[in-house]
């Protein structure tokens, strides 16, 4: 079966049943008696109608009862069951088209009890360029949709970077813009460390440079043996005839490919292209790490993380390889530690999503066990290293409580900053944290305007209104503490702001810098208290109060400068209503630049091709306003 393009509806359907009266306590085996032997997918709700919980079902009628038994062994079912007050099922035509539909339901929805992955990440590739007569070989990240070749993907940047080097060192291909490559009169620095052979100035032919596109392909696709074997004979004739110097840069490139080869090669896997999956639980959180196995080659592992309430690790590794690979692309094989519920359902559907077969195949013995084993190994560290972070924010956090007199650690701190030159360009940040650190996706900039040039306290009180008239309207979360960098007065516009608004906030609090700006020297300003807090330098909660408020002002300086050179880029006639490019274009063939423009009256205006006096008017008088 095709996967269609567009997501497989989760509406009602004929084929839908839904339990109606939820003030009725939820009779699961009513319900069960009413179901289809067929395949489909099953929706729990609690009272509000939030959906609990997605599954779905080779036949619904087998696998619902299964959660209405009285010997219930699993966690999670045993907590999922009781706030279960009505159910949905949608009959499917088959498993994968169930699968798919699950798939769609658990991303759309986020049910607190399936595994919901915490990565939305796209893979780097490798990406060669095929218009160019010098294709250019660079870092690539998103959609696959420019002419040329993409070699990959690779487990994280950083392996891109590192092999891009490696094959720079080898075979000197450029890799800078094609802007850049255009406009070139002498050899860059890239020349200079012997990483590109300069073709933007001729210091190399078409040929010669096609020679070692070639030569680049075939290793990015594991043919080393292939290039070596070229290499070592381009090396004995450039001997023979006499142009040691060629043989010798010969020599040094097929030794750099024999050791990049012994690092790299998979023993006994020259010519495989496969993931490895495993998957590993610690409290709260699950780890998934991928090693990426192309060509022969190992190209790293990257780790997810998935929030699994008592999920057990094959209900992990199952949803992980549906949600993961039905939204990247799957690669021929797919190397699991342990078997899954419906194999051939799975391959099925992600071979219909792939367009070519993909086998999952349980690393039992063997070279696969060893990579299981491996990767399952990269999991757990990954899994270490995360919780002990979190360890660590959440004594922050209980300690940041218990500073700010809080009955309870806080799980959600914003903290507002604003940012301006002179009054110009003035931009505001929002940055959110929680026990797992930034929540990037919850930061929000404003762009301020309206405002006297400079008024911090009228930037503040603008920012916070627009932000928190959304926190009122239920589109955003409030937080447990808002932070404000600044004194009394900045503390004051925002509780201010929040009590106009009708917002309450545990607890708002100004950041002051010391008498001396120092790091540690931090004052904290607090509603209805006199003096301000001055916690110890070594205070964990001071610490993440200086994290949270240094990335706000991060956040707002770069969204300042990035505002300010716009600015500083457009022209004075772009914001003139009615005035597009090719009269702009007109006005500065007429008058030579906007030195002349400014110098022109009214009547000099009407005199340009395509513009009328209103417009004249208009152009002069924004030039000259108050004129």
């Amino acid at each position: 079966m095709a996967v269609p393009d567009t997501p497989v509806a989760d509406t009602p359907t004929d084929s839908s049943v839904a339990v109606a009266p939820v003030s009725v306590p939820f009779d699961g085996k009513a319900f069960v008696a009413s179901l289809p032997n067929r395949p489909g997918v099953y929706r729990m709700l609690d009272a509000s109608g939030t959906i609990l919980y997605v599954g779905k079902a080779r036949n619904l009628k087998s696998r619902v009862a299964s959660y209405f038994r009285s010997d219930l062994s699993d966690p999670k079912t045993q907590a999922l069951v009781p706030q279960i007050v009505s159910m949905e099922i949608t009959v499917t035509h088959s498993d994968i088209e169930a699968l798919l539909l699950e798939f769609n339901l658990i991303k759309r929805h986020l049910p607190r009890y399936n595994v919901l992955l915490k990565d939305n990440r796209t893979f780097p590739y490798l990406y060669l360029s095929s218009k160019d007569a010098f294709p250019r070989l660079s870092f690539y990240r998103g959609t696959r949709k420019l002419p040329g070749r993409y070699f990959g993907p690779y487990p994280n940047s950083t392996a891109v970077r590192e092999t891009l080097v490696q094959l720079q060192k080898l075979f000197q291909l450029r890799s800078c813009e094609d802007s850049y490559f255009a406009n070139r009169t002498r050899p860059c620095l890239q020349y200079q460390i012997k990483r590109c052979s300069a073709p933007c100035v001729g210091l190399t032919t078409e040929a010669a440079y096609a020679q070692e596109v070639g030569a680049v392909v075939r290793v990015l696709e594991g043919r080393n043996d292939e290039v070596a074997h070229e290499l070592a004979e381009r090396m004995d004739q450039a001997a023979l005839v006499l142009a040691y110097e060629k043989a010798a840069v010969l020599r040094d490139q097929l030794a750099a490919l024999k050791e990049i080869q012994a690092r790299q090669v998979v023993s006994g896997a020259a010519s495989l292209e496969c993931d490895v999956v495993a998957a590993v639980s610690g409290p709260g959180l699950c780890a998934i790490a991928v090693m990426l196995i192309r060509g022969g080659l190992n190209l790293g592992t990257t780790t997810y993380f998935a929030r699994a309430p008592a999920a057990s690790l094959l209900e992990v590794e199952e949803a992980f390889l549906a949600q993961h690979y039905l939204t990247h692309p799957a690669p021929r094989e797919i190397v699991i530690g342990q078997p899954v519920t419906d194999p051939e359902v799975l391959s099925q559907a992600l071979s219909d999503y792939a367009g070519h077969r993909v086998t999952i195949h349980v690393g039992a013995r063997g070279l696969k066990a060893s990579w299981v084993s491996l990767t399952r190994d990269n999991a757990d560290q990954s899994l270490k290293m995360r919780l002990a972070v979190n360890v660590g924010v959440n004594e922050q956090l209980e300690e940041l409580g218990e500073a700010l007199g809080m009955a309870s650690p806080p799980v959600r701190l914003e903290c507002f900053d604003i940012s301006h030159t002179g009054g110009e360009a003035t931009v505001a940040s929002c940055v959110v944290f929680g026990p797992e650190g930034p929540i990037k996706s919850d930061y929000r900039r404003f762009n301020l305007d309206g405002i006297t040039p400079g008024d911090d306290y009228a930037a503040m009180r603008l920012a916070l209104t627009r932000r928190y008239q959304r926190v009122k309207a239920g589109e955003a979360k409030c937080p447990d503490v808002l932070l404000i960098d600044g004194g009394a007065g900045q503390l004051a516009e925002a509780v201010a702001v929040l009590a106009s608004l009708g917002v309450e906030v545990p607890r708002v609090v100004g950041v002051a810098k010391g008498a001396d700006r120092r790091v540690g020297q931090e004052r904290l300003f607090l509603p209805d208290e006199e003096q301000p807090l001055c916690l110890a330098p070594e205070s964990r909660a001071l610490h993440v109060i200086q994290r949270v408020r240094d990335e706000a002002h991060r956040f707002a300086v770069a969204g300042h400068r990035a505002r300010r050179a716009k600015t500083r880029q457009s022209s004075v006639l772009e914001g003139i209503p009615g005035l597009g490019a090719a009269r702009r274009r007109e006005l500065l063939k007429q008058f030579g630049g906007l030195q002349g423009i400014l110098g022109a009256g009214v009547a000099d205006l009407v005199q340009v091709k395509g513009i009328g006096q209103g417009l004249a008017v208009a152009i002069y008088e924004h030039l000259h306003p108050g004129g």
